[in-house]
Parts: structure tokens; sequence; C-alpha cells
């Protein structure tokens, strides 16, 4: 199992957004999930997705997603198990995720999708005993190293992880700080090229 860690600064914490782009770039957010999960004729099964939503009106939202592939996608119009989907699909699955928010609980409103109010500190927290790949441009080149079983990355969007937090998950020895090349690339890119590393290694 690999895990992506997706850290928002400004994604929209309920659901009352039209628009994907002004509710704080929630359509990377809506890239980052199509990307983790589909591939070109089929969905993965080997992936956990950690969405962390900071934004108004009731940050922080922790959304975790892990997929059963053979019915696909919940929730979004489409048919059971269908791979024919869109950002206007993941995006109204979102919007209908944060409605039903309880407060002071963590809810599965749809099978595989759960959402509940924890912060980023809090997530990283409860990941100490696995292996932890931060991605950063200073880190060491991943092409230079061995990633471990079952890795967890973290990603932050196009703002970054504010530099308190990233000093305070950077203490813990599991977290290693990576890069995968010179360039600084989208965050819904970064999780393909991780994917296909993960893919070739067979890891």
């Amino acid at each position: 199992m690999r895990e992506f860690i997706y850290y928002s600064n400004k994604g929209r914490t309920s659901g009352n957004f039209t628009d994907l782009m002004k509710a704080g770039r929630m359509d990377i957010v809506c890239h980052i999930v199509i990307n983790s999960f589909f591939l070109s004729q089929k969905m993965r099964d080997d992936v956990k997705l950690h969405l962390l939503l900071n934004g108004p009106p009731d940050p922080p939202k922790h959304i975790e997603i892990q997929i059963e592939t053979r019915k696909g996608i919940p929730e979004t119009g489409k048919q059971v198990g269908s791979i024919d989907i869109s950002k206007k699909d993941i995006g109204g699955l979102i919007q209908r995720v944060l409605y039903k928010y309880k407060k002071g609980k963590k809810i599965e409103p749809y099978k595989g999708i759960f959402i509940e109010k924890k912060s980023f500190v809090k997530v990283i927290d409860e990941l100490k005993d696995k292996n932890v790949y931060l991605l950063d441009k200073k880190g060491e080149d991943i092409s230079k190293i061995k990633i471990e079983e079952n890795p967890v990355f973290i990603i932050g969007d196009h703002e970054g992880i504010p530099k308190k937090i990233k000093k305070y998950i950077l203490k813990n020895k599991n977290v290693k700080p990576i890069s995968i090349g010179p360039q600084v690339y989208f965050a819904s890119h970064v999780v393909v090229i991780l994917n296909n590393i993960l893919d070739r290694n067979e890891i």
C-alpha cells in the first residue's frame, strides 16, 4: 500500500462552493484524487489518499480515501466500476463529503471515504511508525535512495507546507526529505511521477 498526503493551505472546508479554482484551488485537489487512483483503463487498488484542507470556514478537515476499485468512485453519478471520471465529478463528490461532516466525529459518508476534523500534524504523528517521505526541492534525489515498502509521501500545494509545520515533522526520524528532480512540478504531476517510480520498482 502506498499513501499520499496532500496539504492544501486554502482548500475549502465546507461544501458551499461552485468555482473549484476560487475555492482555495480545489481544482488541484480534484487532480490529486484523479492522478492518485486512475489509470488509463482501470483504477488502482494499492493507494490511500489523505487530503488536508486548511481554508475557510472551518479548518482543518481531513478527508481519507481508499477506494474498492471494483466499485469505482462512489456517488459520482457514474455506473459502478466506471473509470470515465472528470474533475467536475470529483469536485461534486468532495462537496458532498464536506456537507456530511459531523462535528467531533470521524464518519464514512461513502464507502471508503472518511471525513473528520484533524490537523496535518496529528495525521503525521499517527504515521510515525511508517516510512514517510517529504517532497522537498532540497531533499535527496529519489533515484539515489531506496524507497521502503508501504511508503507515505507528503506533498504540499503551490504555496508549500508552512515552515513551522515542516520543521516539526522533520524532527521525526522516520520522515526523509526527497526530491524528484531539479524542476518544480505541479503537485498533481508529482503524484503521477511517484506512482510511476513505485510501479517500476514494484513497491
